[in-house]
C-alpha cells in the first residue's frame, strides 16, 4: 500500500498538474470514450499504457483472460455484460476490441486445467472458451497451444459479443466496429486479428 500511496504523491506533483485542465473537462462534460476494451486482469498488460491513452479516451472493462461470456439477461450477476450495455448501449462507444495477450494465466488453466485454489470461479470461467482449448491441443508444441489457445480466445470473445442483439443490430448498421488484437509482453509486438482469421503484426502493416 505504501507504494501505491507514493505513486499518488507522484501524480499528484507531476502528473496532475500537467493533466488538471484535462480532468476538469472530463468531469465538466463526461466522458465519450471511443472504445470499449475488453482486456485481461493481468497486471503486466495496461491497455491505456499499451495504446498510450490518455483519460477518458478508453473505457475498459478487465477479466480473467478477456473472455466475453455469451448473451445471458437473467437474474443472475454479469460484470462484463455489464460494461458492454454501458459502453455500447448508454455511452454508444464507436468500436469495440477484445486484446488478449501472451502468458496469459487464464489460458493456462483452461490447458492444463485450473490450480486447487482457482476452481470455484477461475475453471467455471475459463469454461467458456473450451472451444478454444480443443483446437489449440491439436498442436505439437506446448508454447504453439499456448499462444494459439489466447488467439482463439479473442475469437471466442468477438463470436459471443455478437449474441447481444444490440451489439449485432449496432454491427450491421455500421455504427460499432469489432476489433481483435493480442499483444506479446516478452516482445512488445502488438498483432490484429485479420478477416481471414489470422493475426498479423501491427509494426508490419
Amino acid at each position: 500500500m505504501q507504494t501505491l500511496l507514493e505513486g499518488y504523491r507522484r501524480f499528484r506533483a507531476n502528473g496532475w498538474p500537467e493533466q488538471r485542465r484535462l480532468f476538469e473537462s472530463l468531469a465538466t462534460n463526461g466522458q465519450s470514450p471511443k472504445v470499449l476494451v475488453v482486456a485481461c486482469v493481468d497486471s503486466r498488460v495496461d491497455p491505456a499504457l499499451i495504446f498510450d491513452a490518455a483519460p477518458g479516451e478508453m473505457l475498459i472493462v478487465r477479466n480473467v483472460a478477456n473472455l466475453v461470456p455469451p448473451y445471458a439477461p437473467d437474474g443472475a450477476y454479469h460484470g462484463t455484460s455489464a460494461a458492454l450495455e454501458f459502453g455500447v448501449r448508454v455511452l454508444e462507444v464507436p468500436h469495440l476490441m477484445v486484446m488478449g495477450h501472451g502468458l496469459c494465466g487464464g489460458v493456462k488453466a483452461l490447458l492444463d486445467a485450473a490450480p486447487e485454489n482457482g476452481h470455484e470461479f477461475v475453471a467455471p470461467w475459463m469454461s467458456i472458451a473450451q472451444p478454444a482449448r480443443e483446437r489449440a491441443l491439436r498442436l505439437a508444441a506446448v508454447e504453439e497451444r499456448q499462444r494459439s489457445c489466447e488467439q482463439e480466445v479473442i475469437k471466442i470473445s468477438l463470436a459471443n459479443v455478437m449474441t447481444f442483439p444490440w451489439i449485432a443490430e449496432r454491427v450491421a448498421a455500421e455504427r460499432l466496429t469489432l476489433h481483435g488484437v493480442w499483444f506479446d509482453i516478452r516482445i512488445g509486438e502488438l498483432m490484429t486479428l485479420q478477416s481471414d482469421g489470422s493475426f498479423a503484426c501491427e509494426a508490419s502493416q
